[in-house]
Order: C-alpha cells, then sequence, then structure tokens
C-alpha cells in the first residue's frame, strides 16, 4: 500500500491552481485522507503561500478565503482525517546532516528527514512511501536518499494511477 507525503510545493496545489493541482486534487480523490501525510508545520507553509499569492494578487480575496477555508477543513482540523506528523526537537537535529550534504533549505531538510523515517517504517510494515513534491533541490536528495517520488508539475498522471492500482 503506498501513503503520499506532500511538502507545501505540492499541496498548495489543493488549494490554488497551479501545473500539477490536477494530479494532486486527484490523489485526495483516490487515496484515503489518512493515508495522505504532512508535517503539521507544512500547513502553515501553505497558509502563507495563500497569503502571498492574495497579497500579490494571483488570488483575489474570495479565492483566499475558499483556499484557506478548504486548508483549514482538511488539514489543520483536529478532526481532519489526513494524517500531520510533528517536528520534534530530535527530528530538526537529525535533519541538519541533510542540510550540508544536499545544499537544501531547513525547511525542506525536516521534510526529508521526516519522509525518510516513515518510509523505514512503512516498509517495515510492507508498505510504501511516496514523496510528492515539486521543489527541484528536495526531490533530487530525496531521490539521492532511496525514496520514490512524484512531482506533479512534470510525472504523468499515468505513473500516478499506476501506483494507485498497485497498493
Amino acid at each position: 500500500m503506498y501513503y503520499f507525503y506532500f511538502d507545501a510545493s505540492a499541496l498548495v496545489k489543493r488549494y490554488t491552481v497551479e501545473i500539477g493541482s490536477d494530479k494532486v486534487d486527484f490523489l485526495f480523490a483516490n487515496v484515503p485522507l489518512n493515508r495522505l501525510v504532512c508535517l503539521n508545520f507544512g500547513a502553515a507553509e501553505v497558509f502563507w503561500i495563500c497569503v502571498r499569492k492574495r497579497n500579490d494578487r494571483r488570488i483575489n480575496f474570495h479565492e483566499f478565503t475558499q483556499a484557506t477555508g478548504h486548508l483549514n477543513r482538511e488539514v489543520i482540523a483536529d478532526d481532519s482525517d489526513l494524517t500531520t506528523l510533528p517536528a520534534h526537537k530530535l527530528l530538526v537535529c537529525e535533519s541538519m546532516n541533510l542540510i550540508e550534504t544536499y545544499a537544501i533549505n531547513s525547511v525542506d531538510a525536516i521534510v526529508l528527514r521526516s519522509a525518510l523515517d516513515l518510509a523505514t517504517y512503512l516498509r517495515n510494515v510492507g508498505d510504501e512511501l511516496v514523496l510528492v513534491a515539486s521543489d527541484q533541490r528536495l526531490l533530487r536528495a530525496a531521490r539521492a536518499e532511496g525514496l520514490l517520488c512524484f512531482n506533479p508539475e512534470t510525472d504523468s498522471q499515468q505513473a500516478l494511477t499506476a501506483r494507485l492500482n498497485t497498493s
């Protein structure tokens, strides 16, 4: 069974229209929410992206309100079924070597360390993790670490469908 771990560059595609939004929407429509994962502060990053888009007028106030309300219901709310993982102190400390190794920013390093830890756990119980991201540096680092990856901006719908059909 596949689990899908979103970084903010991919998760925001659920709430504002971007290249790859259709593939992210496909995942949300076809995978149980409890098998979709993000870091708890990933929701704050998505909110920040929505604010930035509103402020530079890529989205209007109505679209902003709709996007952030949807984000709140689907990810932030206590009764959401989407899996949010904490960024605890040990995770932050263990991510620092990834910054140096791959020249990625601190948030991407924390996302990658968290995804690697979850992937190890899932493999031990017979499941797989796919990192869903559009950030090229994060994707390169994740692939170098052996993670399965999906870029909704460039990877095909067929590749995604094939993965879901083997779940």
